[in-house]
């Protein structure tokens, strides 16, 4: 599915980090922030949340609740958070239904293999639940402040 500036961001519930259910049509009121990204503790992964920890205090001010979502476990997310002091919440997509439906999993490769995998992805969701940014293919150096950007 390709969604597009605009659309109905697709509602969800996911289980976060501290095994809470997070439903997005709850946070109505609330600009939306959600990052989709390959694996906790890889090195792009890492850099991206740590420029997003960094910058925490900057989207709070505009009003912005930020959220990770993989297809990693609730215990290797909070494994992952309490490393590197992560203030923001990481929901879990094991099955990657999330992730299907906000249209992120490509085709990569790897060492010459081919599997489907998550497509490093921002999708910012203004307080009525509709689209108002997407950034595909994020390159990680800079994308915290595009983002910041878009909120003013």
């Amino acid at each position: 599915m390709t969604l597009n500036i605009g659309d109905k961001a697709p509602d969800f519930t996911l289980i976060s980090d501290d095994g809470q259910e997070v439903t997005l049509s709850k946070l109505r009121g609330n600009k939306v922030v959600l990052y989709f990204y390959p694996k906790d503790m890889t090195p792009g992964c890492t850099k991206e949340a740590c420029d997003f920890r960094d910058n925490f205090a900057a989207f709070k001010k505009q009003g912005a609740l930020i959220f990770g979502i993989s297809k990693d476990s609730v215990k290797t997310h909070t494994k992952f958070k309490e490393k590197y002091s992560l203030p923001f919440t990481l929901l879990v997509d094991e099955n990657a239904n999330v992730c299907e439906a906000y249209g992120v999993i490509n085709k990569k490769s790897l060492f010459g293999k081919t599997f489907l995998g998550i497509q490093r992805t921002t999708i910012l969701i203004d307080e009525k639940g509709i689209i108002r940014a997407i950034w595909r293919k994020v390159k990680v150096p800079g994308h915290v402040e595009q983002i910041l950007d878009e909120l003013k």
